[in-house]
């Protein structure tokens, strides 16, 4: 588990490492020694070479200066360039363009809006003269909180980063400007900040999260999910999010879908089809409601939503059933639609529910207009629906109603392509069945999602090649990370 602090979150764990009797100057101390032996570590060593070091006026620019006078020590010519005193254009330029390594210690991650004046100019230099850059924390142009840059920031191939994660080096685009990351601590506790700090997910966490099967078990206990999915158009996305539940671990799929036509072509494999209530346009009729709900008492989750199409009877169907279902209910797709034309669904839920929106989904379910602020968007929306939030994302957002927060990394663009999250869908449906709860459920399949991909790991990907990637994903977690005895 590593945690990962929003701006204020690090201030208040600094401010209580220094009431607690740790003074500033020894933090600073710490850091600018960690923030040397990162520069020392990316110059291959240190005799004879050459730095340059920008620092600011603050606390981050102090951790430069400190980590410039154990540059000096260790033999590197370490020159530093201040912003309060006003920076030398002609002179920085040529400082840069003899240095082997910049350091960027400028603005830290209580930075907001857009750099201008003389840091403008060293972040502008520093990019042109191709010098690797190494960041104090974070880098300067990078808003700490949510990732968003206006304007320039500094592209680091690495950021030392203090004491925990900062949410703004996680989400695009500052994650793109970090380069690599390596975070190491200075003395201060961070793991009693006041709220729910959001943590990053690992293989350990997710090893701990993934059920055993008994030796003993059947079909149905091994847990059996329900997909409601689905039309003439769409069975493709039916079929996916069906058949990932399957590899995914559970023990029995139930495909229900619009009419006997469609059940009759989604037929013939593993996964087991029923011929639901249909329009005249072969789509989710309301009076399907009805059928699913009848048949709910021996599946352990229900997945709905991938492929079911906008049509006003469908999406009252899918309210109707969301409301009643005495399962947990993965919703994903047209399922949110359905929500957020009349979330009221939610409130009548007996069960878990996870929600699993992308961004222009989430917007419409909760009516923001641009989500700058991830983590708080997605934790508010979960207290507000009384479900588990799965905001997606290259870093994706998992909430529950409680304030808990963790984000996933695994996977990466090549995600970017159609079905891939009925599979995210039917993964966290399987683990829901098989009695992760739900909020467990959503991280694990968050994870094993992005690791399928990692596992495949190549732009041509389709959503089937993530399918047939699950069980080495599972196995990989499995074999890496050592899992207590139960």
């Amino acid at each position: 588990m590593e945690f990962v602090l929003t701006p204020e979150q690090m201030a208040l764990a600094d401010r209580a490492a220094v009431e607690s009797g740790t003074p500033v100057a020894e933090l600073m101390d710490r850091a600018g020694w960690a923030l040397a032996r990162g520069v020392r570590d990316v110059l291959g060593g240190t005799y004879g070479r050459r730095v340059v070091v920008a620092c600011g006026k603050g606390n981050n620019g102090g951790d430069g200066r400190v980590a410039a006078a154990v540059l000096d020590r260790w033999g590197v010519r370490a020159e530093v360039i201040s912003l309060e005193a006003g920076v030398a254009r002609d002179a920085l330029t040529r400082a840069v363009s003899r240095a082997d390594v910049c350091v960027d210690a400028m603005y830290g991650t209580g930075f907001r809006g857009a750099l201008d004046g003389d840091a403008e100019f060293v972040a502008a230099t520093l990019a042109s003269s191709g010098v690797p850059v190494v960041s104090c924390d974070i880098p300067s142009g990078v808003d700490g909180l949510t990732g968003r840059v206006e304007g320039r920031a500094v592209d680091a191939v690495l950021t030392v980063c203090f004491a925990a994660l900062k949410t703004g080096l996680l989400f695009a685009p500052g994650r793109g400007h970090a380069g690599v990351i390596k975070v190491v601590p200075i003395g201060v506790d961070v793991t009693r900040v006041p709220g729910h700090p959001a943590y990053l997910l690992d293989d350990d966490d997710v090893a701990l999260l993934l059920p055993d099967r008994d030796a003993e078990t059947h079909k149905w206990a091994a847990g059996a999910v329900y997909v409601v999915a689905g039309s003439g158009g769409m069975l493709g996305a039916a079929a996916l999010a069906a058949r990932a539940a399957l590899r995914s671990g559970a023990g029995l799929v139930a495909l229900g879908v619009p009419g006997t036509e469609l059940a009759a072509r989604a037929s013939g494999g593993e996964v087991i089809t029923k011929a639901l209530a249909e329009t005249p346009e072969g789509l989710l009729d309301e009076t399907a409601a009805k059928e699913v709900l009848g048949d709910l008492d021996r599946f352990g989750s229900l997945v709905i939503g991938p492929g079911l199409g906008r049509d006003i009877r469908t999406a009252n169907a899918v309210r109707a059933i969301v409301a009643d279902a005495p399962i947990p209910v993965v919703v994903d797709a047209d399922g949110l639609f359905a929500l957020a034309e009349d979330p009221g669904a939610l409130e009548r839920r007996r069960g878990d529910t996870v929600l699993t929106p992308h961004l222009g989904e989430f917007e419409r379910l909760t009516g923001a207009s641009g989500v700058p602020d991830r983590v708080a968007a997605a934790t508010a929306a979960a207290a507000d629906f009384g479900a588990v939030v799965l905001l997606k994302g290259s870093t994706t957002v998992i909430a529950e109603p409680g304030g808990r927060v963790v984000l996933n990394r695994t996977g990466g663009s090549w995600l970017a392509t159609a079905g891939t999250g009925d599979v995210l869908a039917g993964i966290i449906g399987s683990l829901l069945a098989q009695g992760v709860p739900a909020f467990e459920a959503a991280a694990a399949g968050a994870w094993l999602h992005g690791s399928a991909a990692d596992h495949v790991r190549h732009h041509g990907l389709i959503a089937g090649d993530l399918i047939d990637a699950l069980p080495a994903a599972m196995e990989h977690v499995r074999r890496e990370t050592t899992r207590p005895s139960r």
